[in-house]
């Protein structure tokens, strides 16, 4: 009983589908590409109340990120709506969608830097309906808290 007092306050449970993880926790040191990181999402998408979000480090700073804008292959879009396809390295991210799961407007982000600035890190995942770096722009380093998979 006591272990388990003191290792659930340890461990977080992550909510998402979009990374490939049940559960983290902190993992001290610095963050490197394809680490996961911690951070609080303020946005309207997110809800009324900043939520931590947990994402994998996609592109690191320094490194060159590409924004190719091709016609949106999402069902029901309309003519002229473009989806982002994200590169990193010339290496595909991830591809952003016009709208969300509840029907919201998604606007991509439009890199004007051909790199990552210093102090930021594009975040996201794999999943095509992650909402992540696609849609706010890279994170600040100081706003994320590095972790490691425990489930």
């Amino acid at each position: 009983g006591l272990v388990t007092l003191w290792a659930i306050p340890q461990v977080t449970w992550v909510m998402s589908p979009s990374i490939a993880a049940i559960a983290v926790q902190v993992s001290p040191g610095p963050i490197h590409k394809a680490d996961y990181v911690m951070f609080m999402l303020s946005h309207p998408l997110a809800g009324p109340k900043p939520v931590n979000v947990t994402k994998q480090a996609l592109c690191m700073p320094g490194e060159r990120i590409d924004l190719i804008e091709k016609p949106s292959r999402t069902p029901g879009a309309p003519y002229g709506t473009f989806d982002g396809w994200y590169y990193c390295n010339e290496q595909l991210l991830s591809v952003s969608k016009p709208y969300g799961r509840n029907g919201m407007k998604l606007d991509h982000w439009q890199p004007t830097e051909a790199t990552i600035p210093p102090g930021f890190i594009f975040v996201g995942s794999s999943h095509p309906d992650g909402f992540d770096s696609r849609y706010y722009g890279p994170v600040a380093l100081d706003r994320l808290t590095r972790m490691e998979k425990v489930l």
